[in-house]
């Protein structure tokens, strides 16, 4: 990881440390880094986990890849050193977000092993979770919500993901869920299920 470019910068500690925002908001923070194809159900996913930990009055918030690139990746096109830095970025809000004590849901496709093995490195042990939204890529291109598919395969786009730039699929995710095969709901629930296992979230 490169030093900042800016010169004569000193952290600053704050007065609240992660345990009292933890005590505050009766859990703790963490990033569940959601990867997958696009039609994969990242974004389904992730919003649906985000409503039903607030229903609970859970703090979550959801980083989606589209919108994250409306503002704050909008410079960045997908050539892989554009998807590396656009990774960065994000990887640097949600480990700000999980310092704040909220659950950041994070869907993107970030379809490189090495960018999503650096966001990890990046946290704290424990702060990180990467979910492999595991549809195969007949049912991601069966599906194809946005009409991506349907113009990667028309060579209107270049560089899509699955199509003529690869997808490198998680080794060992701390939770892999098959939206293919099962409701987000049921998807939903089985990471709920994890966050309470481990002690993020209280059992409702």
């Amino acid at each position: 990881m490169s030093e900042p470019k800016a010169q004569n910068l000193t952290w600053h500690a704050g007065e609240i440390d992660r345990e009292a925002r933890a005590d505050a908001h009766g859990h703790r923070g963490v990033t569940l880094w959601l990867t997958g194809l696009s039609g994969s159900g990242k974004s389904t996913l992730a919003h649906r986990v985000e409503r039903k930990l607030i229903e609970r009055g859970v703090h979550a918030y959801v980083l989606d890849g589209d919108n994250v690139r409306h503002g704050l990746c909008r410079d960045l096109g997908f050539s892989p050193e554009d998807r590396h830095e656009n990774i960065r970025r994000i990887g640097e809000v949600a480990k700000l977000f999980t310092d704040a004590g909220v659950v950041v849901l994070t869907a993107f496709v970030s379809p490189y092993r090495a960018d999503r093995d650096e966001v990890r490195a990046r946290l704290a042990e424990g702060d990180f979770a990467e979910v492999y939204v595991a549809a195969d890529l007949a049912t991601c291109e069966a599906r194809d919500p946005k009409g991506l598919y349907a113009k990667a395969r028309r060579g209107e786009i270049r560089d899509f993901t699955g199509i003529d730039a690869p997808y490198e699929a998680p080794l060992s995710p701390e939770l892999s869920v098959d939206t293919g095969a099962e409701s987000v709901d049921a998807s939903a629930e089985r990471v709920i299920a994890w966050l309470e296992e481990r002690g993020v979230v209280a059992r409702a």
